[in-house]
This record gives structure tokens, sequence and C-alpha cells, in this order.
């Protein structure tokens, strides 16, 4: 009998030391998230949650898992961008207009990580601890700012102008924020805010780039003439210049050519033993 209430003690021990040993959630703080890896299995694709039950046998493998914990605190960052549209003031000069296209936009936005996708985020960007986590969300940050600017352009040349018109009075789009969210599907809780937006014409500056290129190719062709008639010029100028510098070094070197030359023109030199006068 005491055997039997022994190995009974011993099997209730050894089950709870496997579920205490199995169960991941006891190393993840309150408000944290883990991600497990294990040796014999790789990455897991399922996020381990506060207060969510999930008992893993491969725990029970010693140093074959392990449970990274991240935390998800909101990012924020603010947006500031402006500029000028290249030569558009020399596209504008030429058509004798005065027009601005400079360009300026501010506001501000924010999002949070979402549980389910720390596992993709963990493999895609080699994260090893929460400070890795936080670099990442701040390059996440960065091309969605890119993305968020890019989607205002587009707004903006818009022949209809709506979209500028709701976000000068509202601040907000419901559009650009469904745009950030579907192409950023690992993001949640997203806040945007747009607190000053300035476009310039596109279609203005389009077609003052237009007419400056046209411009530019009517005054090349008007030119093109003129200029090859110079540069044949100066090329038979310079080879005329040269056969004569060869022929003179050649007098230089044999001056008796000089003679020859004359007497086949029928010419006399001065000190040609014709033109000395008779004894």
């Amino acid at each position: 009998m005491k055997k039997f209430l022994f190995f009974l003690f011993f099997l209730i021990a050894l089950g709870g030391a496997g579920f205490f040993f199995g169960w991941p959630h006891l190393t993840v703080p309150p408000g944290s998230y883990g991600v497990m890896r294990s040796k014999t299995h790789g990455l897991d694709e399922q996020v381990i949650r506060e207060g969510e039950f999930r008992w893993y046998w491969r725990k029970l493998i010693p140093t074959n898992a392990s449970v990274t914990v991240f935390t998800l605190p909101p990012v924020e960052r603010r947006i500031r961008s402006s500029g000028s549209l290249s030569s558009g003031d020399v596209y504008a000069a030429l058509a004798g207009l005065e027009a601005d296209f400079s360009w300026e936009i501010s506001g501000e936005f924010s999002f949070s990580i979402r549980p389910e996708a720390l596992p993709e985020l963990v493999e895609r960007e080699s994260l090893q601890n929460d400070g890795d986590l936080r670099r990442a969300e701040q390059r996440l940050a960065d091309r969605i700012e890119h993305f968020a600017l890019q989607r205002l352009r587009e707004y903006a040349d818009r022949e209809d102008g709506q979209a500028m018109e709701t976000l000068r009075l509202t601040g907000s789009l419901p559009e650009l924020d469904e745009d950030i969210q579907r192409a950023f599907p690992e993001i949640r809780n997203l806040f945007c805010v747009i607190r000053v937006v300035r476009f310039p014409d596109y279609a203005l500056y389009r077609s003052l780039k237009d007419l400056y290129r046209e411009y530019v190719s009517l005054l090349n062709a008007a030119l093109s003439p003129n200029i090859a008639a110079e540069a044949e010029a100066r090329m038979n100028m310079n080879l005329r210049l040269d056969e004569l510098a060869r022929h003179g070094e050649l007098l230089t070197r044999y001056p008796i050519l000089l003679h020859f030359l004359a007497l086949e023109k029928g010419l006399l030199l001065p000190d040609s033993p014709a033109a000395l006068p008779a004894p």
C-alpha cells in the first residue's frame, strides 16, 4: 500500500512538473507577448498571450525551446515635408505666369503592432529582443510615412479635388487610413491626422513642362544648320592650317624645293641663278 501511494505521489509530482514546465505563459509578464522558438520545430506561428492557456510538450525537452518576450506600445511619428517641383519657376517664367509650385505637408500618425504579426516580424526582421523590435517599428514608420506622402500626392492630382478639400476641412481622410491599413496589415490602432496640406497644380506644371520642352526642341532645330555650317568651316580651316604647317616644315628643311616650285610655276626667285645679272 505504501509503495502504491509513493508511486501515485511520484506520478502526480511528475505530472505537475511537466504541466509547469510545459506552460510557456508563465515566462510572459502581464502586458507582454511571447514568441517561442524550438530547436526541433523552429519558430512557432502562434503568439503567447497573457492569460491564454497553452501547453507545449516541446518545452519539456531541456534547452530545446526558448520564449522571447516583446512589448507593443504605440508608435508615434510626426510628418513634416516640404519642397518645390523641379524647375517650376523656369517653366512659369517662360509662359509669363506667376505660379507657385511648392508643396508642404505636416501632421502625425500613430499605430501599434498586431500581436498576431509578431512571429512573422521576428522571422523577417531577425528580432532577438525587445530593442530589436523598437528599431523595426521605426523602419516600419519610415515606410508608412513615405507611403502616406505618395498617396497624398495622388489625391492632390485628382481633377475633382474632393480628397484635398476633405483633408483641409477635417484633417483626416478615411481613404488614406484604409490604404495604409491595407498596405501594412501588421499594424493596428492606426490614427492619422494631417494639419497642413498644400500641393501645387500638377496639371499646370506638366503643361508648362511640355511647353518648355517644345520650345527647346524648336530652338535646337533652328540653330542646328548654323551650328553645323560653322563646325564644318572650322574643320576645313583646321585642315588647311595643318596642311600649310606641313608644307612650311618641309620647305624649312629642304630650301631647294622652293626653287623647283618657282621653276614649275615659271617664276624666278631673287637669289636663283637665272635672276643674277650678267658679268
